[in-house]
């Protein structure tokens, strides 16, 4: 009886960590997607731009959940930065 009840809460433990990576890799493609959308405000984010943001950007931006922007730009300003050093 012992070895089932054990059996029984490893399976239970199995199940709750499958659910978590799922619900996690849901909101990651959630999140991918989101960012995806962003393509269409690349134009107005090009070194000397002066056009003022399209609609479909400003939407594109709305819909970004703040928790996915935030760790984007918390991983992307760890990338070394891409301007020369030389002068």
């Amino acid at each position: 009886m012992a070895v089932l009840e054990s059996v029984s809460k490893a399976a239970l433990l199995v199940l709750g960590i499958a659910l978590i990576v799922m619900v996690q890799s849901s909101e990651t493609q959630v999140c991918l997607t989101q960012l995806n959308n962003l393509n269409v405000c690349g134009q107005f984010v090009v070194p000397g731009s002066n056009s003022q943001p399209s609609t479909e950007c400003c939407s594109a931006l709305r819909s970004v959940d703040r928790d996915c922007f935030c760790n984007t730009l918390r991983i992307t300003s760890r990338f070394p930065s891409l301007q020369s050093n030389q002068h």
